[in-house]
């Protein structure tokens, strides 16, 4: 991080851990990081280089390495929050060979007939791969749970299942990071005035946005009791100030960041004799 704004480092300043207070966490703040907009945005340049060579050489090690590990974003987040940008901004910077996308909706009739991780078990990315969840398994724990769209026991055994299902991708080599995009109730009514205001925007504006608004206390205790319950050492959250979109989109670089390092991916070597290529390939 010398090369960089960041003063602390965000992977453990934004870590829920035990005692986490999600009420405490302002949603304006920028973590770690010691300077404005502007440091951001040439920060998050600088990353993109980084980001796209460990994106590649965990792709590239995995065309000779089959158990190759993989990486697994999780981002969840009220409307509004920023999850497009994310992927617009982060994930996008990347080759998008080596990335694997999937944006959940509401379930359809063939999937409520199965478990609720039963469509999320076919998405998770194969080696080599970033995967994203653009909303997640954690809807049903979300969503679920605020709408009451299962009974509680329902969703009370969802959340260990969700453990279970989790550590089951770490120990197959998946590394997971899970992101709360942690937006204000103002900021969100700003955005959401915003896409009012232009016509470019308005088929992103969606109408149900406003009765959820009504519920926000229920969401961020619902929030609340899936970190309390779902925050592992194998895949914790990490809560992310989204007010300023810049920051947020900084922090989780440098999160995917901090994750590909950790795996540390290796060029394979080539399995033929490079100087014989160089004299075979001069002489063509």
């Amino acid at each position: 991080m010398s090369d960089t704004s960041w003063n602390d480092d965000p992977s453990r300043l934004l870590r829920v851990t035990d005692g986490f207070r999600l009420a405490e966490v302002d949603p304006g703040a920028t973590p770690g990081y010691r300077d404005g907009k502007k440091s951001g945005e040439n920060d998050l340049a600088h990353g993109t280089k980084q980001l796209d060579e460990l994106q590649e050489r965990l792709y590239a090690q995995s065309r000779v390495v089959p158990q190759s590990p993989s990486l697994l974003l999780v981002l969840q987040a009220m409307d509004t929050a920023g999850k497009g940008g994310i992927v617009r901004h982060v994930i996008g910077a990347t080759d998008p060979q080596g990335v694997h996308l999937k944006a959940f909706k509401a379930p359809t009739e063939e999937e409520r007939a199965h478990d609720f991780l039963w469509r999320v078990e076919k998405e998770v990315p194969g080696a080599g791969y970033i995967g994203v969840f653009d909303r997640s398994h954690y809807e049903d724990v979300l969503i679920g749970r605020v709408r009451s769209l299962a009974p509680p026991e329902e969703i009370e055994r969802r959340y260990g299942a969700i453990v279970d299902f989790e550590k089951l991708l770490t120990d197959a080599g998946t590394r997971i990071v899970k992101v709360m995009l942690h937006i204000s109730p103002d900021e969100q009514k700003k955005r959401l005035a915003s896409r009012l205001d232009r016509p470019d925007k308005h088929w992103k504006y969606n109408p149900g946005d406003v009765d959820e608004r009504k519920l926000w206390p229920d969401y961020m205790d619902a929030y609340q009791k899936v970190f309390e319950r779902t925050s592992t050492p194998d895949a914790p959250w990490y809560v992310v100030p989204a007010d300023r979109k810049w920051y947020a989109r900084l922090a989780v670089q440098t999160l995917l960041i901090d994750a590909l390092r950790d795996i540390d991916p290796q060029w394979p070597a080539a399995d033929f004799d490079v100087e014989v290529e160089k004299a075979r390939l001069a002489a063509t």
